[in-house]
């Protein structure tokens, strides 16, 4: 045989191996597809610390079921077009179920009508859709926190005062909800507590202390300030904290963070209003498993949120770590 028949058989031999390499590849996750049911999970942002606490009680319920999480999603909250091409791509991977936390109320309206179009079970979490086409929602009751917000502010200003708010994102129907709680829980309960400037970000925690830092360099002086979730409210605080307002004018902030906890151990941030991520990802993962064991489903799943504060903040943190950011 000369030598250039022999190259032609080696390279047909590795062709050989490799094409059998990659068949028997296939069979086996074709067998542990098969074997094990896989639920996409796709977040609003991936980078956020709130979401990556969410995976883990994604996680758990998984681990508890025997199934499988595909965890994928756009990084950042305002990647709406990821967010979308995200549920595409799921949908031509052969899962059993979608959670979504969608990050606009109205764009990914079209994303779930696909899922359930292709008679996947869809659960939302986190954040309602301008529409019905779901089987069921987890997630706090985000009016609910809002107007315990506005409760907390409103008493610390015994009634009087004018304040900010700081919110996230347009469009964000989780944080939306909190701004109305807050608003109308104000004027109906405390309406000697104005709203004197409310600002929209763009979702980012530098974004929020500039904004915020913004409404207070053009009131001048007000008394109180009351934030949406974790970057618009982590950034309302660092604004405080630059322009010395920290400390002097009373701030309640939505969603945890170390850095928060310290402000409420300094006397700097009267209070917050703390989801449980963990338990709305487990929750969302589990109702996934029953509307595919053929139980019919509450519409909704309310989460409790929690009130931190000086007064309980040590035990918080012993009994909610995960949910504090811990």
């Amino acid at each position: 045989m000369n030598s250039s028949n022999k190259l032609v058989t080696v390279i047909l031999a590795v062709s050989a191996v490799l094409f059998a390499t990659g068949v028997i590849r296939k069979c086996r996750s074709m067998t542990a597809k098969g074997n094990q049911k896989v639920i996409a999970v796709i977040p609003k942002g991936t980078a956020n610390m709130w979401w990556a606490t969410v995976n883990q009680g994604a996680q758990k319920a998984a681990e508890e079921n025997g199934v499988r999480i595909l965890w994928t999603g756009p990084e950042m909250e305002t990647d709406r077009e990821r967010q979308i091409q995200a549920v595409d791509d799921v949908l031509v991977q052969d899962v059993d179920a979608v959670v979504l936390g969608p990050n606009d109320f109205k764009a990914l309206v079209r994303s779930a009508e696909k899922i359930v179009a292709k008679k996947i079970p869809c659960i939302i979490i986190d954040s309602p859709l301008d529409s019905d086409c779901y089987d069921a929602f987890a997630g706090t009751d985000n009016y609910r926190g809002g107007a315990d917000a506005a409760r907390r502010l409103g008493a610390a200003l015994q009634g009087h005062g004018t304040v900010i708010l700081t919110h996230f994102v347009q469009n964000s129907a989780s944080t939306e909800e909190r701004a109305r709680g807050f608003k109308e829980t104000l004027a109906a309960e405390y309406p000697g507590v104005k709203v004197a400037a409310e600002q929209y970000t763009l979702g980012t925690v530098e974004d929020a202390r500039q904004r915020t830092t913004d409404m207070l360099t053009k009131l001048g002086k007000v008394d109180g300030a009351y934030a949406v979730n974790h970057p618009s409210s982590v950034g309302a605080y660092k604004a405080l904290q630059t322009s010395g307002m920290a400390g002097k004018i009373h701030f309640v902030g939505f969603d945890s963070d170390p850095v928060l906890l310290t402000g409420i151990e300094n006397g700097e941030v009267d209070a917050l209003i703390v989801q449980n991520p963990f338990e709305i990802g487990y929750q969302g993962v589990k109702l996934a498993l029953r509307k595919l064991a053929g139980e019919t489903l509450e519409r909704t799943c309310n989460v409790p949120s929690m009130i931190v504060d000086k007064s309980n903040l040590e035990e918080m943190k012993q009994r909610f770590p995960s949910a504090l950011g811990l």
